[in-house]
């Protein structure tokens, strides 16, 4: 394995261990292209604690320090839920063949992010739970930043096109809209 690849690796996930500890689970076995396409792709699994109640699943090497602006992606769930590892591969198919991702893009996940949610795409957003100490990593001289992928409905995605992303933003504060509830209404 290129080293470069793997220091990058050993860099996020440290990353990762600064912010929310050691305990977690990485996936990396993908099938299909994204095995090929970028084969040390994992994404972590960290289950509830005393300090936050919710699932995390987070990328790890859906960049590398070779891209112009490293990205790595993260997205919580009120439930423990395997999809969501399909979610972040083919964000990291997406992101590595199609377009370099970054803050304030959307995704369309091509179905439900859970059940009978009605939230079929993804918000690409600052880390508003975790601060900068999580958005941005500086090591080896270059930065990689740190997102939130926040489920969103097509009202929302359309609402973002015509009224721009901190519209979107402020309206999500001003309805305290639960970004764990995959049955939530949408917030326009």
């Amino acid at each position: 394995m290129n080293s470069s690849i793997e220091n990058y690796k050993n860099d996020v996930i440290s990353h990762y261990s600064d912010n929310w500890g050691t305990d977690f689970m990485e996936k990396m076995e993908f099938y299909g292209p994204i095995g090929q396409l970028v084969p040390k792709f994992s994404v972590l699994e960290y289950a509830p604690n005393s300090s936050r109640d919710m699932w995390i699943y987070a990328t790890s090497g859906i960049s590398t320090y070779t891209h112009l602006s490293p990205v790595e992606i993260h997205l919580f769930s009120a439930i423990q839920d395997h999809s969501i590892f399909e979610i972040l591969s083919a964000l990291c198919y997406y992101h590595n063949i199609e377009a370099n991702l970054n803050l304030g893009h959307t995704v369309n996940f091509g179905r439900s992010w859970q059940g009978e949610s009605k939230s079929f795409y993804g918000l690409i957003s600052l880390p508003y739970l975790d601060g900068p100490d999580l958005e941005i990593m500086n090591k080896t001289g270059r930065e990689v930043h740190f997102y939130w992928l926040i489920p969103i409905t097509k009202e929302e995605v359309d609402y973002k096109m015509s009224h721009g992303l901190e519209a979107l933003e402020l309206k999500f504060d001003e309805n305290h809209f639960n970004y764990l509830d995959p049955n939530r209404v949408s917030i326009v």
